[in-house]
């Protein structure tokens, strides 16, 4: 049987070894490494099926960020995770818009932690058996100016393509399913097929507006309602 593979980056050597041993145990194939360099040339030649990263690497604060980075650049499919000790909310709004699918603490259970890996794997499946980026026709039940592909996992904005994670996607297919309607924070985890902090989503949807924003400049579909969640807003025009 086929075990997926984890391509693990972190710094401190008992912590690599002490997760790693834990997502072998889970049935994970793990491949360390302790800088983003080496990382990097390996990921190149060979793509694992997810990413784990760590945000600060070595002397370098933000080397995890800049990893995420230059592997966006060749691979825009596989998902990364970035695990770490930095919960600052900017930390993991700059996560999510470089491309991350997910940010997880490590104060978190490893057991958590492993549900999260197994949750966006499942996700990606249907994506690496589809091919294709036409925009999808308008009887898929998508508006006017937004279409979505649930095959591919894409979502398009006036014709253009959305830069959008795994992640992302779901939210936004929950929000303009209920188009008009209130989307509290745990009915978008839940669609997203994740558990995480309000502060989580609240990164996510930033990160969904400003990738509506790249094609469409004056883009405000998405309503913020403090605290409680959000509203997607069909524009008349």
């Amino acid at each position: 049987m086929y075990l997926k593979t984890i391509g693990y980056v972190e710094d401190n050597d008992a912590i690599r070894e002490n997760y790693a041993e834990c997502f072998m145990e889970a049935g994970f194939q793990v491949i360390a490494f302790g800088e983003a360099e080496s990382a990097l040339e390996a990921f190149k030649k060979s793509m694992p099926d997810l990413l784990l990263l760590d945000i600060g690497l070595g002397h370098q604060r933000d080397a995890g960020l800049q990893l995420c980075l230059e592997i966006r650049k060749f691979n825009d499919t596989v998902p990364i995770i970035f695990l770490t000790s930095h919960d600052k909310d900017y930390e993991k709004i700059s996560g999510l818009r470089l491309g991350a699918d997910d940010y997880i603490t490590k104060d978190a259970d490893i057991d958590y932690v492993i549900v999260r890996i197994e949750t966006l794997m499942r996700r990606i499946q249907a994506l690496q058996n589809a091919s294709g980026s036409e925009v999808p026709a308008a009887s898929e039940g998508n508006t006017t100016e937004l279409s979505l592909d649930h095959n591919t996992y894409q979502a398009w904005w006036q014709g253009e393509l959305l830069d959008l994670s795994l992640t992302q996607f779901w939210i936004l297919d929950e929000l303009q399913k209920g188009a008009g309607q209130l989307c509290s924070h745990a009915a978008l985890m839940k669609a997203a097929n994740i558990v995480v902090e309000p502060n989580t989503i609240v990164a996510h949807v930033k990160s969904i507006r400003s990738s509506f924003k790249k094609v469409d400049a004056d883009f405000d579909n998405i309503r913020t309602v403090r605290g409680v969640g959000y509203q997607w807003l069909e524009k008349s025009h």
